[in-house]
């Protein structure tokens, strides 16, 4: 059913193998096996995508709900068994992972040695609609997230720096209006950080370079240090990325731009009371980091 749902959701074969981390064979094969047990046909393949015949449509809403039921009794089974016991999957934002994970997942060890952890780097919106979807149980992002039936807890508040060429003379702390007359560079679109930085260039007339992108910030800090431009950094990321050589990291005026990262999960959860432990421990871990970020209270 869960092959066959997320076909009925992608409507393409390859993009929900790729969604549930499987082969397309296997998906394929999982979903002639409905069909069988079923004894009807729930998909119609054409030459450029997938359709959904009219059994498949019935099948589609009910496994939805089923599913979902599944899903359901999985976490009161777990909540039962004590805090955070059991499968947990949780998705993180490809800006927060590579420099929250390396002290997150010792913590979370330390803290639930019965945890079994599952993690999944995914953009904002990704996370978000799996999380809806009840293929994730927590996000870990940028706040704040506008979608009804969400609970968030917020972790940090972290500033951002400018990152520019070492042969770029800028004065510190550093004026905001200065990005009016620099090529900002941002990630490709899908991430939120890009949508940030993009919102501190506009309240400042600031422009963002035409044709140069990345997937991640490090590819961004490779950009910076080969002189292409400068771009905004989160604190969080200052530790593993400021040591490129040819690059420097200037700090903003008060008030400085900075983002929210926060932990959030689905408002129904009966996990709910063990969503606020599990953000308490991160807020720990944070702390426990070399970091230049406020803690949330």
């Amino acid at each position: 059913m869960r092959a066959f749902l997320a076909v009925a959701d992608y409507l393409h074969f390859r993009d929900a193998a790729a969604a549930l981390r499987m082969s397309q064979p296997a998906l394929s094969a999982a979903v002639a096996a409905l069909e069988d047990a079923l004894a009807t046909r729930l998909v119609e393949r054409t030459t450029r995508k997938v359709l959904l015949t009219p059994a498949g449509e019935i099948v589609a809403r009910r496994a939805a709900i089923v599913l979902a039921e599944l899903d359901r009794m999985a976490e009161e089974v777990a909540a039962d068994k004590g805090p955070l016991a059991g499968p947990l999957r949780l998705g993180v934002i490809p800006t927060v992972a590579p420099y929250l994970l390396p002290t997150l997942l010792p913590a979370l060890n330390c803290d639930f040695p019965d945890i079994e952890l599952s993690v999944r780097e995914e953009q904002t919106a990704t996370c978000v609609t799996e999380l809806l979807a009840g293929r994730l149980d927590v996000v870990v992002l940028a706040l704040p997230v506008t979608v009804p039936g969400i609970v968030e807890h917020e972790l940090y508040r972290e500033e951002f720096v400018l990152a520019a060429p070492c042969a770029l003379e800028v004065d510190e702390p550093v004026q905001r209006h200065l990005l009016g007359d620099l090529d900002v560079l941002l990630l490709n679109e899908g991430h939120c950080l890009r949508d940030q930085a993009l919102e501190v260039c506009r309240e400042v007339g600031a422009k963002a370079a035409a044709a140069t992108y990345a997937t991640s910030l490090s590819t961004l800090v490779h950009l910076v240090s080969g002189g292409l431009g400068v771009t905004l950094l989160p604190e969080s990321a200052v530790p593993m990325e400021s040591g490129r050589a040819g690059m420097a990291l200037y700090r903003f005026a008060e008030p400085a731009p900075y983002r929210r990262i926060g932990l959030i999960h689905r408002a129904t959860s009966p996990r709910a009371e063990e969503f606020g432990l599990l953000a308490e421990t991160m807020r720990r871990a944070v702390r426990d980091k070399d970091w230049k970020v406020h803690i949330a209270a």
